[in-house]
């Protein structure tokens, strides 16, 4: 069973070498009692010629041969006939003149073509279950090269700038205030519980007090959340934490990782240093935290214009406290009334009570609102938004960030309306990162009326803002960022509070956590704080996100061997299932059934 040679190896410099290969038979070709077989491994293919053999018994077992047996071969290489060269293949000017042939197995016909166009074109949970046979595609081998490739590129670079690699717990214990956890009985502690790390965010803290000073860990993660096409509830991170580090530290060591990555897995020399823009600019132009820039269709706010309007739901938005802000979608006048109808419902998905818009067509402005602008608010909307025929300009008026987050989507709506009609071009291969900082801190939960942090607890505030902790929360910046690439967030850290006191004041003072929870919840950590703590700093990036735009493809289930489906499940082992009366009275645990409907 000893391969000489890989099935993508062989050219015209192997021909007269005795060699052995082995793999799938890709495709089978009889041509006139002569088989001609693709054998294809994972390097490759090469093509095999099969003469039956005298022995009668062997002969029929070889015409047995499926695609997809598995097969050893082993034989001489040589030049194809004039004419019957395979340009597209490496081996394609050679075949290899078997003598010998070993059936190690033979396939039953899969459920689905195997090639990518084919199984592309078959329902994902039907090769979620086959998910062995998927794999053997080629873009689904693809995918799981450019991971590892990726996770090497990581440690390298990394490991080059003197981190050490740290395995953290998966068995960690519960803190509820977070995303939703998985819980693990305790046997040996009946009624207790761990919980499946939702990151390894206090522990990378704590080693940063052990003086470890450089940490990365490729981190396998669990979030008990709603699965959608960019998640999934255990997932990988590239997490990372340093002592002595700054926010431009921060940035300065993350994008010549990403750097790294893009030149190992893509040859493209990406510039830095990125782009950055603040919370609230990010907001104010892109209705969005991680906008995408590789296009225009930026938000315009005309507060100000409107505070004496004679339209009164602009002018009441504007005098009491909220924006009014616009959005002109140059060219998209044309829009039919079932895409209206669409952006409308998209709008109101995020608390609009409408959609007011003004279509210009034959230098005519068009819509139910016109009636009630002045000349000069015509004449500054057509001025500050560039209006021209077959524009048609959207509003929002609402509480500051919502008018944000509606024009956001419906910019992003717009865009995709243009790029369908031809009017707007975004390359594949444009690439546009860039940083999203001073975040708020705190936010009001407006429900409770607590404030409650942005991001997690241990995020700092900005230096300066600290002494608006006691008087103002909502307006203390923290010291996070985010790095964002093309309208998706692929990361997102802090610098952390590494003083004992400030963190506590954070705990009861802003977020009002009893001291019994705090002790209970966070106690070892303010106690590892109370004996040296350096400042530190760290960030975490989604690796099935960054391998999927790296491949391409917008599902991160592409990019994950044995991905979840959105219903949560393992159609390859039929997972979750029920366990055993025995398992559950090991654990202390009663099964109580769904609740009635």
């Amino acid at each position: 069973m000893k391969r000489t040679h890989d099935c993508g190896q062989l050219t015209k410099a192997d021909i007269g070498a005795s060699v052995a290969l082995a793999g799938w038979v890709d495709t089978i070709r009889d041509q006139g009692g002569i088989m001609f077989v693709d054998l294809r491994d994972r390097k490759g293919v090469t093509q095999v010629k099969l003469e039956p053999p005298d022995d009668e018994v062997k002969a029929k077992l070889w015409w047995k041969l499926k695609p997809e047996s598995v097969i050893s071969v082993t034989g001489v290489v040589t030049l194809r006939p004039a004419g019957t060269a395979n340009t597209a293949l490496p081996t394609g000017e050679v075949e290899v003149d078997a003598t010998g042939l070993e059936i190690h197995n033979i396939s039953e016909t899969p459920p689905f073509p195997l090639d990518d166009e084919g199984g592309d074109r078959v329902n994902e949970d039907l090769r979620l279950t086959y998910r062995y046979l998927d794999l053997r595609r080629p873009k689904m081998r693809r995918n799981l090269e450019v991971r590892h490739r990726t996770t090497k590129a990581v440690r390298d670079y990394f490991d080059a700038q003197g981190f050490i690699d740290v395995e953290t717990p998966n068995l960690f214990k519960s803190t509820p205030e977070g995303a939703r956890e998985y819980l693990v009985p305790s046997r040996i502690h009946p009624g207790e519980f761990y919980a499946l790390s939702q990151s390894p965010q206090q522990f990378k803290q704590i080693l940063m007090v052990a003086g470890v000073e450089r940490y990365i860990q490729i981190a396998r993660c669990f979030r008990d959340e709603d699965l959608r096409a960019d998640r999934q509830m255990e997932f990988t991170q590239i997490d990372v934490e340093v002592s002595f580090i700054d926010r431009e530290g921060i940035y300065t060591l993350f994008e010549g990782m990403l750097k790294e990555i893009w030149k190992a897995i893509l040859d493209v020399d990406l510039p830095v240093p990125f782009l950055r823009l603040a919370f609230r600019e990010a907001m104010n132009r892109f209705g969005v935290d991680k906008p995408d820039t590789r296009f225009g269709l930026e938000l315009v706010d005309f507060t100000e214009l409107f505070k004496k309007s004679a339209f009164k739901v602009f002018a009441s938005t504007a005098a009491g406290g909220g924006a009014v802000k616009a959005l002109n979608a140059k060219g998209l006048a044309d829009v039919t009334q079932g895409e209206l109808t669409s952006l409308e419902e998209a709008a109101r998905s995020l608390g609009a009570k409408g959609l007011a818009f003004i279509k210009v067509e034959g230098s005519e402005w068009k819509s139910p609102i016109v009636k009630f602008f002045s000349d000069a608010e015509k004449a500054e909307l057509t001025q500050r938004l560039g209006i021209a025929d077959g524009d048609i300009i959207f509003f929002a008026a609402a509480p500051w960030e919502k008018a944000c987050a509606i024009l956001g989507r419906i910019r992003l709506e717009c865009a995709a309306l243009l790029q369908k009609r031809g009017r707007l071009a975004i390359p594949a291969n444009q690439w546009n990162f860039l940083w999203v900082i001073d975040f708020p801190l705190m936010t009001l939960d407006e429900e409770t009326k607590r404030f409650v942090a942005t991001h997690h607890p241990f995020t700092a505030p900005v230096p300066e803002d600290i002494p608006l902790l006691d008087t103002e929360p909502q307006k203390v910046r923290g010291q996070h960022y985010d790095v964002v690439l093309n309208g998706m967030e692929i990361g997102g850290g802090s610098i952390r509070i590494h003083q004992p006191a400030l963190q506590e004041k954070v705990f009861k003072d802003v977020l009002k956590i009893p001291a019994d929870v705090v002790e209970s919840r966070f106690g070892y950590l303010l106690r590892a704080f109370k004996y040296g703590a350096p400042p530190h700093g760290g960030i975490a990036f989604g690796l099935d996100r960054l391998v999927a735009l790296l491949c391409g493809t917008t599902s991160i289930r592409d990019v994950i061997a044995f991905p979840k489906t959105q219903k949560a499940q393992d159609l390859m082992t039929q997972s979750p299932t029920p366990v055993t009366p025995k398992q559950l009275r090991d654990l202390h645990i009663a099964v109580i059934g769904p609740p009635p409907a």
